[in-house]
């Protein structure tokens, strides 16, 4: 298991501490997921972030469960929704969800630790696909395809 990198860490491999291109868009996304108080309030961690991919995780609490004592699946989305909207900002403009599918493969339980996987399917104009796999381990418990919409400057 990696060690979580805290979301407004710099990302300067290279030793240097750069903020224009590809490291500007990196930087837009660190920022807009450390200002996100939901992914915050569940313990959502981001473990790795390049330009058109982010790879998050999430332990299943007891307060995440339903009725049924399985996950709740609002929470595996919105895991898989965090790690969407980090892979599709991590360009540089603001960029949202225009809208998102979720398929449920498995059910998750309480203390489960979940990592979802974003990647970039294609670009176009304004417009982007990203599918992120939602896993238990190697395990797929879910696959999410979410639809981007860069906004306009001014």
């Amino acid at each position: 298991m990696t060690a979580p990198i805290p979301a407004d860490a710099p990302d300067n491999r290279d030793g240097a501490d750069n903020r224009d291109g590809a490291d500007t868009g990196l930087a837009a996304a660190r920022a807009m997921l450390a200002a996100d108080t939901a992914s915050a309030a569940l313990g959502i961690h981001l473990d790795e972030l390049a330009p058109g991919r982010a790879v998050l995780r999430m332990k299943v609490t007891a307060a995440m469960v339903n009725g049924h004592r399985i996950g709740h699946g609002g929470y595996v989305f919105l895991l898989a929704d965090s790690a969407f909207a980090c892979a599709c900002n991590t360009y540089g403009p603001v960029t949202v969800a225009a809208g998102a599918d979720i398929v449920f493969v498995a059910p998750v339980l309480e203390g489960d630790e979940l990592v979802a996987t974003a990647e970039e399917r294609t670009r176009y104009g304004r417009s982007g696909v990203y599918d992120v796999t939602v896993r238990r381990g190697d395990e797929v418990v879910a696959e999410f395809r979410g639809r981007s919409r860069s906004l306009k400057h001014g």
